[in-house]
């Protein structure tokens, strides 16, 4: 096996070879000298090499490598335990756990509690059992740590069970209701629990430390403040002031942005006892800053706290190395923690490893991501199930994917709990690379285990049947899935009916919906939908009338959009006015809507499809029907005349209504519909009069009628609307902001328009600002554009979004594309995601400019994130 130079010079040792192994099993396993300290490396993971030479890799004592890593987390009496707790009840589950003569301690249960805590059933089996041996008595920790996994297992009325079981056992006032605060606090109900202390003060007994730190941190994660610092004054009154006070008063903080108070708190306590301190609060704050986005300000902080020279950093380390990874500055955290385990010996835990690897993995950079795995082992940490499914998914990505599917299937001997990222690397990488025979087996047995595989894995699995003719495979699944009561079933049927639909395949999707109706498996909401939707396409409006009857008789209400999707497909058949009319009777027969409801949705859906004739006379049955038509019908009509075009009527329609509803609403309709029809003139006027009835219109209406302005090139008025839009009160909102900028752009006139107004009218500071800024954008303010100065006056005039990135962006590709490229970068930085536009604009800029090679690598970037070039941009190229 040809090592990499990389690999060739490390000398630390990954897993070292079973003593029995002999100098022959070595040369099998490996064909290097050194290569027996890497069981396996990435870049040997192709057995092809640079010389042509071939290696072949013993698959089962490379696993045998991999279990004796595994196997080093588990302890073997704890799994003789839970195995009696799986497979045994009662008196025989008791008797058994008796033999083990465990000597019963607070730090046993709690170790034996968390040993398998995602088995809820089998630890209280445990908890009880416990409760019940002489001599031992639950403890407020091991309560603690059981209300934990059924919360966490979102079990409330278990709790609520559990909780009155203790009641009627007898135990001491204060022990009860010790308890009962910590029960309903950890259940996320800190009112109750308080209600509960109230009780014990009334009766004059108190809390202890611990239970007074559980309810102060529920009441803290409720966003309960001001409770909770109460709940803190009695805590230092009682003297039970500690680093876990500090760490609770520091999130509070935290949750409330106050991180100037925090970094105050935590500079008081350096100045007052440090025994009390920990390195929880700091770490605390440094998570929260980084969720804020405030990395640099985090930094500052670590560093600061790292120069007093306290042993305090690690937990703050982890969180900055894990916030960077969040944040996608993963090289930035690898660098941190090279330099930190460097310099200070610093060790991070078991879930930071996994954090790296995990972001490792997903941007295939498997050569690092093994390179984690080695020092993890070098230094002696334990695995835990997170690291096994990175095991898992890295030898997935190394092509090894007969050797991921033999450590899959010894799973049980290392109790490893397949999670969702390794299911996803598995069952794909096997549909790459072995067979969708394999893979299915994989999601078959992942099913078993509670794995609901996201649609995608659904398709390509029952695409990859279908294409290898595996019909009988695929039909076992579906039956599979059916009879074995997986949760839900439903949705994983209907996950397969969509995936149908998806591909064309709408009949044999209606086959299994009939199949699932049959055994009274009703399809799922999505089911119905995909369905509809599929057969509207097909122009089979009267199957897809049908479903969207019998979707609403199984207790699903429709979408606005399905309704209108089987509307539209009704109206284009063959005599598609008597089907409207048909539909309309089946549905109010059904009574599955109310009757309002139904008429609106008819009301919108004929004007969907194109015919307001029809929505008038839905509105005008309603009327003879008894009911009084609602803003919304109103609404729905006179969109239906607006989406048509048909102006008259509309215009008619509202001047009709408009004194009838003095709502907002109504108005901001019609003005929208107006301006959407180009028609400026009435729109304006509308707007006038709905402020002579004391209306202020809403921000989409200025939105509308000053995009539609611009478009028109009448900028007077448009500057003069955005002016009076900010005496009313309305703030500039994005869009608005952003339309000035593109017109500036592309004319200068707008500035010109907007220097001619100022003259004649008092602009306000935001419209003076914003018309600077307009002059810098076309050109007609000279001086070097600033980027950085003109991005803080942008966010003084309107809020910054990715269009208005891509504004500044191609501003500064006028002045040169090395200043764009690096702009872009800062784009990323501050947290926003490029989009076609933003990549376009590079693109095109380098291309102008001559720079073709490195407009190619670009526009690479930009097909693999799967947008297209412009047609203007491809012109260049």
């Amino acid at each position: 096996m040809m090592l990499t130079l990389r690999c060739a010079r490390r000398t630390r040792v990954f897993f070292s070879l079973p003593p029995s192994s002999s100098t022959k099993t070595t040369a099998i396993l490996f064909s290097t000298a050194v290569s027996h300290r890497y069981p396996i490396s990435p870049a040997s993971a192709k057995t092809s090499t640079g010389n042509g030479s071939i290696t072949e890799v013993h698959n089962s004592n490379l696993v045998s490598y991999f279990k004796e890593w595994f196997m080093s987390q588990r302890n073997p009496l704890y799994d003789r335990i839970f195995e009696i707790l799986r497979t045994q009840e009662g008196s025989s589950a008791d008797l058994a756990l008796s033999g083990f003569n465990l000597h019963l301690t607070e730090p046993l249960v709690l170790a034996i509690l968390n040993y398998e805590k995602k088995d809820i059933l089998s630890c209280l089996k445990f908890f009880d059992w416990a409760g019940r041996q002489p001599g031992f008595f639950h403890t407020r920790a091991t309560f603690y740590s059981i209300f934990r996994m059924i919360s966490k297992a979102k079990l409330t009325n278990l709790m609520l069970d559990l909780l009155q079981n203790f009641k009627k056992q007898g135990f001491d006032k204060v022990a009860y209701y010790n308890t009962l605060v910590i029960g309903y606090a950890v259940a996320g109900k800190p009112e109750t629990a308080l209600r509960v202390f109230g009780n014990m003060r009334f009766q004059g007994l108190d809390l202890d430390e611990f239970s007074y730190h559980v309810l102060m941190n529920s009441l803290v994660e409720d966003k309960c403040y001001d409770f909770a610092e109460s709940v803190a004054k009695e805590i230092r009154l009682r003297g039970f002031q500690n680093h876990i006070t500090h760490s609770i008063i520091m999130k509070s903080l935290c949750k409330q942005n106050e991180f100037d108070r925090g970094e105050e708190y935590l500079r008081s306590l350096l100045e007052g006892n440090r025994a009390d301190l920990n390195g929880a609060p700091v770490a605390i704050l440094v998570g929260a800053l980084c969720k804020n986005r405030q990395f640099e300000r985090a930094s500052l902080l670590i560093d600061e706290f790292q120069k007093l020279g306290l042993n305090l950093m690690q937990n703050a380390y982890g969180v900055w190395i894990e916030e960077l990874v969040k944040a996608g500055k993963l090289d930035i955290a690898l660098g941190f923690l090279k330099d930190k385990q460097g310099v200070d010996g610093y060790i991070p835990n078991i879930f930071r490893y996994n954090t790296l690897i995990h972001k490792l993995l997903r941007e295939n950079r498997v050569e690092e991501a093994y390179d984690m795995l080695v020092d993890m082992k070098e230094r002696e940490l334990l695995p835990n199930n997170g690291t096994m499914n990175a095991v898992l998914c890295f030898l997935c990505k190394a092509g090894l994917p007969d050797i991921a599917v033999d450590l899959y299937n010894s799973r049980r001997e290392f109790g490893l709990s397949v999670n969702f990222m390794a299911y996803n690397y598995l069952i794909n990488t096997l549909l790459g690379e072995v067979s969708a025979n394999e893979a299915y087996r994989v999601l078959r047995n992942s099913m078993e285990h509670g794995y609901l595989p996201g649609g995608k894995t659904f398709s390509i699995i029952a695409n990859a049947l279908y294409r290898e003719g595996k019909l009988d495979e695929l039909k076992e699944l579906v039956l599979f899935v059916l009879d074995h009561n997986i949760v839900p079933n439903r949705y994983i049927c209907n996950k397969f009916i969509s995936a149908l639909c998806s591909v064309g395949r709408v009949e044999e999707g209606y086959l299994l919906h009939d199949l699932l109706n049959r055994m009274s498996k009703l399809s799922h909401r999505s089911g119905y939908s995909c369905l509809i939707i599929g057969f509207s396409k097909l122009n089979r409006g009267d199957i897809a009338g049908r479903l969207l009857i019998e979707m609403q008789e199984n207790g699903y209400t429709p979408s606005k959009r399905l309704f209108r999707e089987v509307i539209c497909c009704l109206c284009k058949m063959e005599n598609g006015e008597k089907q409207f009319w048909g539909l309309l009777e089946m549905q109010l027969a059904r009574n599955c809507l109310s009757i309002p409801r139904s008429f609106h949705a008819f009301i919108d859906g004929a004007g969907a499809a194109g015919k307001p004739e029809l929505s008038l006379q839905v509105y005008e049955l309603m009327r003879r029907n008894g009911l009084i038509p609602t803003l919304r019908a109103d609404i729905l009509l006179l969109r239906s005349y607006l989406k048509n075009q048909n102006t008259a009527h509309a215009l008619q329609f509202f001047c009709e209504f408009c004194k009838r509803w003095r709502n907002r609403r109504f108005w901001r309709v019609m003005i929208v519909g107006l301006c959407k029809l180009n028609e400026p003139e009435y729109a304006s006027k509308i707007m006038e009069n709905m402020r002579v009835n004391n209306l202020t219109p809403s921000v989409e209406c200025y939105e509308e009628l000053i995009k539609l302005y611009c478009d028109l090139g009448q900028y007077h008025k448009a500057i003069y609307l955005l002016n009076d839009m900010i005496i009313v009160g309305r703030p500039v909102s994005s869009f608005i902001g952003n339309v000035f900028l593109l017109h500036a752009l592309r004319t200068k006139k707008l500035y010109d328009a907007w220097v001619s107004l100022s003259l004649k009218q008092n602009l306000t500071p935001v419209s003076w600002m914003l018309g600077h800024l307009v002059g810098v954008f076309s050109g007609c303010v000279p001086g070097r554009f600033d980027v950085k100065y003109y991005e803080a006056l942008v966010r003084q005039c309107f809020p910054v979004d990715i269009y208005t990135n891509n504004m500044l962006l191609r501003r500064l590709s006028i002045d040169g594309m090395e200043l764009a490229c690096n702009f872009f970068n800062t784009i990323r930085e501050n947290g926003y995601e490029p989009n076609r536009w933003t990549y376009d604009i590079i693109v095109h800029g380098l291309a102008k400019s001559g720079r073709n090679e490195d407009a190619k690598i670009w526009m690479e970037e930009m097909l693999c994130k799967g947008y297209d070039p412009t047609d203007a941009t491809e012109k260049y190229i």
